[in-house]
Parts: structure tokens; sequence; C-alpha cells
């Protein structure tokens, strides 16, 4: 997270650190899972979220960082526009909006040019979020269609970490695990959204094409089963972080978001179907780990991506793998054969 957030430092200008977020982060994720030697790394100064303390870091040398860094400014500049063109709260004055509409250009043009670096045309995300535009004002839509920009924007991220990290053989499944990542996240987003849009008078992907709840959930539950498929057939190097976000932290956002709603209609659970766990481990109150209600849904939120790749074992759910790994290859030789190897069936 910090390599992102210095990467567009050290590209853009301070403010373009303002786009970080954990979507971005994800590619570069993936990127540095398949090839490691395209993610050097190097030692950050002190910084106050990190309590003034020093860390290591990718260096934005590192392709992933860049990817990530050319997405992030990207869809950050299509959201600011998509806050004008809806005039929402401050952006209605006209003094804001202006300012907004500068921030926007110049990131767009940032991500343009880092993209371009790299031979990733960003113009297939700025489709997407037009095309999304579009779709919001079309009736008669179903969830797929709405779904759909989101779907191909992630997937095309996704799929260019393997040329990247010079793993064409995981392209194929990285774009499928960007569609239904994408897919995912759009729904649980519609679901956290839905009582205030719907109170609001707002746009909500569930209201516009007449998706319940159950429905919406069912649709994760089938997104996530196709998610982890793809997951596991990929040839990573470190799958670590890869497989912790991706196979286990989904699952964890999807049960939060819909566990209340699945247990008062007597369903038996979403990524246990798939993960061969329990329903998200809920607690006797009915909530899953760290679950409250009203809290707003966030893929990564349950635990940090630092937390994860040092506690790997909370991992939920076997893994199966075309290749197993040696215990030095999936920790660099570190002496966690006890606990993080064996979580992920990765010791030989």
């Amino acid at each position: 997270m910090c390599g992102l957030c210095l990467t567009l430092r050290d590209l853009h200008g301070q403010s373009a650190r303002l786009v970080t977020n954990y979507d971005g982060l994800l590619v570069s994720v993936l990127t540095e899972a398949q090839s490691p030697a395209t993610a050097p790394h190097r030692t950050a100064g002190p910084c106050a979220l990190r309590r003034f303390r020093s860390a290591d870091v990718l260096d934005a040398s590192a392709t992933g960082a860049q990817l990530a860094a050319a997405v992030s400014l990207v869809l950050a500049a299509g959201k600011i526009r998509d806050h004008i063109a809806d005039r929402d709260g401050a952006y209605a004055r006209k003094l804001v909006a202006s300012g907004a509409g500068l921030a926007a250009r110049r990131w767009q043009s940032a991500g343009q040019r880092t993209g371009a670096l790299i031979g990733f045309d960003t113009d297939v995300l700025t489709d997407a979020i037009a095309r999304q535009a579009e779709l919001e004002r079309t009736a008669g839509l179903a969830l797929g269609d709405v779904t759909e920009p989101t779907e191909t924007a992630v997937s095309a991220a996704f799929a260019h970490t393997a040329i990247l990290a010079g793993q064409p053989a995981n392209a194929g499944p990285l774009a499928e695990a960007g569609r239904q990542f994408g897919h995912i996240a759009h729904l649980l987003d519609a679901v956290a959204d839905l009582e205030a849009d719907e109170a609001a008078g707002s746009y909500n992907p569930l209201l516009a094409t007449g998706t319940t709840t159950i429905q919406a959930a069912e649709s994760c539950s089938d997104a996530l089963a196709s998610l982890r498929s793809a997951v596991a057939v990929l040839e990573l190097e470190r799958p670590t972080l890869t497989e912790s976000l991706l196979i286990s932290e989904v699952g964890v956002s999807v049960d939060r978001a819909f566990w209340q709603i699945m247990s008062g209609a007597g369903f038996s659970g979403l990524s246990a179907s798939t993960s061969g766990g329990d329903p998200g481990g809920a607690d006797p109150g009915g909530l899953p780990p760290g679950g409250q209600q009203g809290q707003p849904v966030d893929p990564f939120q349950h635990a940090a991506p630092w937390q994860q790749a040092s506690d790997p074992s909370q991992i939920r759910g076997p893994v199966t793998r075309r290749r197993r790994v040696g215990c030095g290859d999936c920790c660099d030789g570190a002496d966690c054969c006890g606990s993080a190897c064996e979580a992920l069936g990765s010791c030989s």
C-alpha cells in the first residue's frame, strides 16, 4: 500500500497520492506474485501513517506499481467527472466543480501516460466508465448488463499483470478472476448503498434491475466460486498474499454483506459453499467476524493486506493448485512451516 502511495507521488506529485486505494493495490500484488523480479523494493522513510517508522516498500520502477498507479488515476478521474455531472453535494458549487474538473483532467492525463509506459491502454477503463454512466440512464436492463463495465475494466487490468510478469499463460485465468471480482465488488457496493439510495431516490443497480437481495447474494456466491477456481490455476511464485486477498477476504466480505439477509431467508451460507468452512465463521450473535450492522462494505476492510501478509494462516478453505512449491519458495526461507506454508498447502 505504501509502495503504491509513493509511486503515485514519485511519478505524479503529492496530490496524486489522494487516489491510493485497495482495488488499485490488487494489480500490484498480482504482478509481484507472478514474478518477484519485476517488483524491486526500497526502504521508505518515516511516515505519519506508519507512526513515523520506515518500511520496505515497492519501488516506483516496479511495473505492477505503475499499473496500479495508472488504474487508480484513471478511475479516480472518472469518479470525479461523475460527481460533477450529477452535481453531488459540494460538486454542485461552481468553484468546487471547476477545481475538481481540473484535477480529473490532470489525473486522467497522468494515468494515460503511465499506462502507455507499460503497454496498458487506459482507454478500456475510460470507455467502461462512460458506458456505465450510459447504462445507468437506460431502463429495462438485466443485472449482468449493469455490472459489465466494471467487470470489463477489472478484467483488463488483472490480465495485463500477466504480460508485465512475463507469464502469458496466466492472462486467461486472470481475466476471468477480474471479471468475477468486478462483479462481486459492484454488487457489494450496491447492497451497502441500497437503503440510502432507496431513501434518496438515487440510482442503485438492484433497484434499477428489479434484483432482490437474495438474488444478489446468489449471484455473488456464484461469482465467488468462479473467482476461486480462476485463482487456483494461476502459476504464482509467491501466492500467499494473492490467495489471502482474493480467496479469503473477498469471501469474508460477501458473508458480511449478506449474512443477516441470508440467515433470515434460511439460506445455508455463501462462501462456505466454495471454501469448505462454516458460513463466514459467524459468531453466536448472528454476524460474521468483525461485522457490524450498517457497516459499509469494503472488500478488504476485515483485514488489511499487510496483516494478511504476516498472518496467512487466517486463509479459510483449501486452495487446490496445479503446482506446489517448497517452504523456501513460499516464505523466503523463513521458519514458518508450522503455520503459513501448511495453511496454504505449500510445504514440500
